[in-house]
């Protein structure tokens, strides 16, 4: 298959993805992504390895007939952010209460009244695509950082649908410069922290008790601006088959004047919050990433 050809076939794909389970009522479509994902998780070999592994590693506890059930639910999790995202276009100031409610919203609006930017620590948790589209439909536009997809045509629509509520992802390639504009216009930005990076882009801070290589760059910008740093999170009810987009009280940085100091153990405080929601909501996180990658120099790989 030519590369023209192939990206052809992965546009059509997600296009009708998109569209399909757009048009569908959420409860079919609900039943139809739970269809989709069983096979995914049959299917996903690497996938399902990896996640299995992480699991492993991270809740050494759990018997392995737990770790399966969290593994399948995180793959449910995934069904469910693929119907909440087709139904972007559907979603209204109007309508928007009815999937997707606040939860210490009055910690964002302190944040915002400190004047120097808000930074929403966030993750690849719950329908994590939603968190922010929720944010813009309530009146709340704000940035965030995407990793551009490589196939242009499915990026332009993915873009599209990211769009719809007025937020403006930031691509990473010039991510330092637009964050650090936005932070001094007192706007707000979402960086999603949860995933690994290479030596050069991050430091090793433990999450789960393994060393993990994590990006700097919220602990960066907030000690450079004195922008306020709050988690955000989408929190899944099962009870009222709603979304919580859930805001905790802003974080006390910890700036002692040594500044790489400073950026790795605030980094290190970052990765604390994030294991504390993952522990308490193991399904709803993305465990088939391959998060513990990158070794420290000389250390061997976890993976197979």
């Amino acid at each position: 298959m030519t590369r023209e050809l192939k990206g052809a076939v992965e546009y059509a794909a997600a296009y009708v993805l998109l569209k399909s389970f757009g048009w569908m009522p959420r409860n079919i479509a609900y039943a139809a992504a739970e269809i989709v994902v069983w096979s995914g998780f049959h299917l996903a070999r690497r996938q399902r390895r990896a996640g299995l592994q992480n699991l492993k590693m991270a809740l050494p506890q759990l018997t392995g007939a737990e770790r399966t059930r969290i593994l399948r639910g995180s793959f449910s999790n995934l069904g469910r952010l693929l119907v909440e995202f087709s139904h972007f276009p559907h979603l209204t100031k109007g309508n928007i209460s009815r999937y997707v409610t606040y939860e210490g919203f009055e910690h964002y609006t302190e944040s915002v009244r400190c004047g120097k930017g808000v930074i929403f620590l966030t993750a690849h948790f719950g329908a994590w695509e939603l968190s922010s589209f929720a944010h813009s439909i309530y009146g709340h536009p704000m940035k965030f950082v995407v990793r551009e997809i490589d196939n242009p045509r499915v990026e332009q629509l993915v873009s599209k649908y990211r769009e719809l509520g007025g937020n403006s992802p930031i691509r990473r390639k010039n991510a330092s410069r637009d964050l650090l504009k936005a932070l001094r216009n007192n706007e707000t930005v979402g960086i999603l922290v949860d995933q690994n990076t290479t030596r050069d882009e991050g430091a090793f801070v433990d999450f789960f008790g393994i060393p993990a290589a994590t990006t700097t760059s919220v602990a960066r910008l907030a000690l450079r601006t004195g922008a306020s740093v709050i988690p955000g999170l989408l929190i899944w009810d099962k009870e009222t088959r709603t979304h919580r987009l859930r805001f905790d009280r802003r974080l006390n940085l910890i700036d002692t004047g040594d500044r790489p100091r400073d950026i790795i153990e605030n980094t290190r405080m970052f990765n604390c919050v994030l294991e504390g929601y993952v522990k308490r909501y193991p399904d709803q996180w993305l465990w088939i990433h391959r998060r513990w990658k990158t070794r420290p120099e000389g250390a061997p790989s976890l993976y197979v």
